[in-house]
């Protein structure tokens, strides 16, 4: 199983990514370990907006490429409305689950 993911940052930009253990990278942008993103080190994580599973590696980059091609209004419509909708003509949302699972993020 894949994620595919959005923080909101210290400065209210939106980051996306993907990984195949969750907490880890969570662990690893929180923290800011050496191991976290360029742009998350910078910008600094502070929570986890939305976050959808899928099957592998290639559907979640799909749909990581698919968010990052998005503006921020429609990012923030994705998580408010817990919806893919905004993306239904470029990638099959199906494939996708909307996941409210409890992560143990330390900082």
């Amino acid at each position: 199983m894949y994620y595919t993911y959005i923080l909101r940052c210290a400065d209210n930009t939106l980051y996306t990514g993907i990984a195949a253990d969750i907490q880890k990278r969570m662990n690893e942008h929180f923290s800011l370990s050496e191991k976290c993103a360029k742009y998350t080190r910078t910008h600094k994580a502070k929570k986890l907006e939305s976050l959808w599973t899928s099957e592998n590696r290639t559907t979640a980059s799909k749909l990581e490429y698919q968010i990052k091609q998005l503006t921020k209004k429609q990012k923030e419509k994705i998580i408010l409305t817990k919806s893919l909708e905004v993306l239904k003509d470029k990638i099959q949302i199906e494939n996708y689950q909307y996941s409210d699972i409890e992560l143990n993020i330390t900082k």
